[in-house]
């Protein structure tokens, strides 16, 4: 009988024992590696929406202040602000990656091998 093939009870071979990636999936050393990735993942998407949040708003609603001119160059708050956005996305994803050498990449790993001992 192959694994796809259908048995007495109505469900698959694969139902009946779990896979590596199921049972890798189900250990506390996964669940720890989930809830630091989505610890991180959520503050610093939040960190960044309340910031572009900010800039849409003053955008909109505080003319005065993004008009204002920075020195005697064309160059105004607004325009920098909107420069940041940019500078703050690359600031996040070299902070992501430095986080993910320091924190997951080591345990991932760990888990990968489990995974393909069991195959």
């Amino acid at each position: 009988m192959s694994a796809t093939d259908e048995t007495p009870g109505g469900s698959s071979a694969l139902d009946a024992t779990p896979s590596a990636y199921q049972e890798v999936q189900r250990s506390p050393e996964f669940a720890s590696l989930r809830k630091r990735w989505r610890g991180f993942i959520f503050t610093m998407s939040a960190i960044f929406l309340a910031w572009f949040l900010v800039y849409v708003l003053l955008s909109d609603f505080a003319h005065g202040v993004v008009d204002t001119r920075l020195g005697s160059t064309n160059f105004t708050v607004g325009l920098l602000l909107g420069l940041l956005q940019f500078v703050s996305t690359f600031a996040i994803a070299t902070i992501y990656v430095r986080f993910a050498n320091r924190n997951l990449d080591d345990d991932a790993e760990t888990l990968r091998k489990r995974v393909e001992e069991k195959l």
